[in-house]
């Protein structure tokens, strides 16, 4: 690396494909959009397969999952890595874990996300995302702590929600049929002042344009704040 290089960002994606191929363009944007010209971002991929992952997730097996994530976070450090980013919300349930294991910065998705309803002045914000993001507390409690309550769908559209990001949306179907059973989703959550697509596949089926409510989508502010630390290196 020159001094005049912007940092390396390491992405541990595959969780799913789908939303890693997402995460590459919008970083790739970003910095072209910053930097202009020919320039795109300096990122390690490592991708992992998915469907272990998930087992992993539908057994409840944490410890295990955060384990394989963690000495993936190391490989990619050792390649030069300066921060690493998760691409996905539901595995940020490791990032205690995988930060801990690692002496460059894990940078959070979740924290990312509360900053970011923050700046819209939001204190009430619907959550849509796996069952693990919407009804765990590792993600609710960290918006709470930036003073943001996270209202999360009721049970039966939680587990279709979750059936169509696994079962679709990980795969790479992307079904009006479905989109619109989400926007009916969000019509039955009642009041809320901002909307998060907690899943970084949310962002493939709606964009904000579909709703009347501010969104923030994790993929696009995660890869924000990346290419925010890979360039303040730079002073760019």
């Amino acid at each position: 690396m020159t001094s005049d290089e912007p940092r390396l960002i390491g992405l541990i994606g595959g969780i799913s494909a789908e939303s890693t191929a997402y995460y590459y363009q919008t970083l790739n944007r970003l910095v072209r959009e910053r930097l202009g010209g020919l320039h795109s971002a300096r990122v390690l991929v490592w991708s992992v397969d998915f469907a272990p992952v998930a087992e992993l997730q539908a057994k409840g097996d944490w410890e295990t999952a955060g384990a394989q994530f963690a000495e993936i976070a190391r490989r990619l450090e050792a390649a030069g890595a300066e921060a690493i980013l998760i691409g996905a919300n539901t595995m940020h349930l490791v990032a205690e874990t995988v930060q801990a294991a690692i002496g460059v910065p894990l940078i959070h998705i979740g924290e990312v996300t509360a900053l970011a309803l923050r700046g819209l002045g939001a204190r009430r914000a619907l959550l849509l995302g796996t069952r693990y993001t919407m009804e765990m507390g590792f993600y609710r409690d960290r918006l709470a702590a930036h003073g943001v309550e996270a209202v999360i769908p009721g049970e039966a559209d939680r587990v279709r929600l979750h059936a169509i990001i696994y079962d679709e949306l990980c795969q790479g179907v992307v079904s009006e049929a479905s989109k619109a059973e989400v926007l009916a989703m969000i019509d039955r959550a009642g009041s809320v002042d901002a909307v998060v697509f907690a899943c970084t596949e949310i962002g493939l089926l709606l964009s904000p344009e579909d709703l009347a409510a501010p969104v923030v989508d994790t993929a696009i502010v995660h890869a924000e704040a990346a290419v925010g630390f890979a360039l303040e290196a730079d002073g760019v």
